[in-house]
């Protein structure tokens, strides 16, 4: 079954509106697990603006399952990776001024530093990925980056879910996850899922992990985190039935 990762950061996003204690994310991790989720994912951002590093050490300690780390290919934060040493790291582009993450990770843009942050990071038993645009251009460089998976994003797709240019993005995630496959990367998926748009991208070529945050956290506000977790993991394997 295609693995689930729950983003946990706006659990943060609602604590950090107050600089308060709570709502705790790793009373999240608890929940999350409970109802199902494969990998907690986490995005500890350079100007902190949601998930903290005390929160970053809090889940490492609590999550009984594998633990996914988003981070900006920065100095500072690949000496974070390397010391807390995550199962999983995910590489990402970061701006300042962006809302939530806009676009995938310009590979070919900034080789060197994301090769070199790669040798290390996977040189502490870090499974390293890459968080990138359908482009074969991106998943040829993230192969010779020699990363062990690409998450592509999915933004483009959901944006256009329900118009006449949904399927246009879905034959780009479709090439893209098959080059990905043919050049031996894992293939994951994720940014702007959730419960209507997701029944296709669970049926992408290869795809081995989903990782979803903002709608999931959304619905959980009115059902609950275990509920809201149950649901997405429903959607996936009724989706898989028919792959």
């Amino acid at each position: 079954m295609i693995r689930l990762g729950v983003n946990i950061d706006h659990v943060a996003t609602v604590r950090q509106a107050r600089m308060i204690d709570e709502p705790d994310p790793v009373w999240a991790v608890v929940l999350a697990e409970l109802g199902g989720a494969d990998q907690i994912t986490i995005h500890l951002r350079e100007d902190r603006r949601h998930i903290q590093d005390r929160d970053l050490d809090n889940v490492l300690e609590a999550a009984q399952v594998p633990v996914n780390l988003e981070l900006a290919v920065t100095a500072e934060m690949v000496d974070i990776a390397g010391a807390k040493k995550p199962y999983a790291v995910c590489m990402v582009p970061e701006k300042r001024e962006e809302v939530t993450t806009e676009g995938g990770l310009d590979v070919i843009g900034h080789f060197d530093a994301v090769k070199a942050a790669n040798e290390r990071l996977s040189g502490e038993g870090i499974r390293v990925s890459l968080f990138i645009d359908p482009e074969a251009d991106q998943v040829e460089a993230s192969f010779r980056a020699g990363v062990k998976a690409v998450e592509l994003h999915t933004g483009a797709y959901a944006e256009s879910f329900g118009t006449r240019f949904a399927e246009r993005e879905l034959a780009r995630l479709i090439a893209a996850a098959e080059r990905a496959h043919e050049a031996g990367l894992a293939v994951h998926a994720g940014h702007g899922l959730n419960v209507r748009n997701l029944p296709p991208i669970v049926a992408l070529p290869h795809l081995e992990e989903l990782n979803i945050g903002h709608a999931l956290i959304g619905r959980a506000i009115f059902i609950g985190l275990k509920a809201a977790v149950e649901e997405y993991k429903g959607i996936i394997a009724r989706a898989e039935g028919v792959r």
